[in-house]
């Protein structure tokens, strides 16, 4: 008994020698369960009669073929897939701007945001959300060199900064006071700081890549230095790309929620990525700068 008792007096004494453990990171849920209105004819719905899907044109995300008149981009091959698993046969685009998206999918002119949408606060308020299909993260770009010396988000408040209206970014960097100057499309915000309109855009990370890829002799500059706050993350519009259905609509949003599932388990939404230029860093969150 003695020496299970010195045994044990040891294991405690050497416990108590370790070094200390670093605090465990704190993670962030986006969701929260959303079952109260399952059993509704949503999906049925869908199967039967077919969906109707929201987009912006949006490169590479989403746009529209004008030789063919299809759809392309990588929420239209995600989205098809993922409505590929659930039965879903017919399917019908409404192409809008992106402000257009949420007041659309609550008349019921679309079932879905199927252009990548972010959760926030304000929107958790009026509709629902798939779970995540992927991630890409914001990037402050300037002109070339610099010039004027932004290093951190702050540093744009009294800058001339151009943001998408209705963005995540828009709402970020308004509310951490920056007065933006807003753009329906893309292109026209980019080629304006190109041009020397703007002093800087806050942009998705992939929109940027795609402009660059397109315009190879920019006078752009993204700031991949600048880590990604935290807030614009948690709760901000930037954590996991995801679609939108009416809170009412549970059957369809717990079948998206689980076709990504498969699908990112699979090696589908992988593939799809790969397609477009990105890679399996944009399946998962990823906070600090490349």
């Amino acid at each position: 008994m003695r020496s299970c008792l010195a045994v044990t007096l040891g294991i405690a004494v050497s416990l108590l020698a370790l070094p200390a453990i670093a605090d465990e990171p704190t993670f962030f849920s986006e969701s929260k369960p959303m079952f109260d209105n399952c059993g509704d004819g949503s999906l049925a719905k869908a199967q039967n009669e077919g969906i109707t899907l929201g987009f912006s044109q949006n490169p590479p995300e989403a746009w529209l073929d004008e030789k063919t008149k299809q759809p392309n981009g990588i929420d239209w091959d995600i989205n098809k897939a993922a409505l590929d698993w659930m039965g879903v046969k017919t399917i019908k685009v409404e192409w809008m701007p992106w402000e257009s998206q949420v007041p659309a999918l609550l008349s019921k002119r679309t079932d879905v945001i199927a252009g990548n949408i972010h959760h926030t606060a304000e929107r958790d308020k009026v509709i629902s959300f798939s779970g995540p299909a992927y991630w890409y993260g914001p990037i402050i770009v300037v002109a070339k060199g610099n010039p004027l010396g932004v290093k951190t988000y702050e540093d744009l408040k009294g800058k001339q900064v151009g943001s998408i209206s209705g963005s995540a970014a828009d709402y970020y960097l308004r509310k951490i006071g920056v007065a933006t100057t807003p753009f329906k499309t893309e292109i026209d915000e980019l080629q304006s700081l190109n041009q020397g309109r703007l002093q800087a855009v806050l942009e998705d990370d992939l929109v940027y890549l795609e402009f660059a890829k397109n315009n190879p002799s920019n006078n752009l500059e993204p700031l991949w230095s600048i880590a990604v706050p935290d807030d614009i993350i948690n709760g901000g519009g930037y954590g996991m790309a995801r679609f939108a259905m009416r809170k009412e609509d549970c059957t369809l949003r717990s079948a998206y929620t689980q076709a990504l599932a498969e699908l990112r388990a699979n090696g589908h939404v992988s593939y799809i990525l790969r397609k477009y230029g990105l890679s399996d860093r944009n399946l998962v969150l990823f906070k600090l700068a490349p």
